[in-house]
């Protein structure tokens, strides 16, 4: 259970280095047709979706870091990715409690980082 983990915990941090792209450095092309924005829209929120972005690449950095070590059996690997995949999940709960519109995109940003954690909890029984 710990290796399912720990490929979920790594898909997870791969998808959030795949919003950074879109939030960070393609905002104002693809990443506003992926979220359903007009240009407009995008220009408006270019400022915060470039931030923003910098936080999934963090998240998903720390998250990686903490996979390579619990692989490598580093044990403090393992609240690396607990504390990368739980604010993942924060995050998506955070974006459905503000907008249920939203459900889609809290579950793509949520499942993996939810599946990995209650991977990990299995695990420790």
């Amino acid at each position: 259970m710990f290796t399912v983990a720990l490929v979920l915990a790594g898909l997870a941090a791969l998808l959030h280095v795949y919003i950074w792209v879109l939030e960070s450095l393609v905002w104002s092309t693809k990443g506003r047709r992926v979220f359903g924005i007009s240009a407009e829209q995008a220009e408006a929120n270019r400022q915060f979706a470039y931030n923003q972005g910098f936080y999934n690449l963090f998240l998903a950095i720390g998250t990686g870091v903490g996979v390579a070590f619990a692989a490598g059996d580093c044990h403090w690997g393992i609240p690396l990715v607990v504390f990368g995949t739980a604010s993942m999940l924060g995050a998506a709960l955070v974006l459905v409690t503000d907008d249920r519109t939203q459900v889609r995109g809290a579950l793509v940003q949520g499942t993996f980082p939810a599946l990995a954690l209650i991977a990990l909890a299995l695990h420790a029984l």
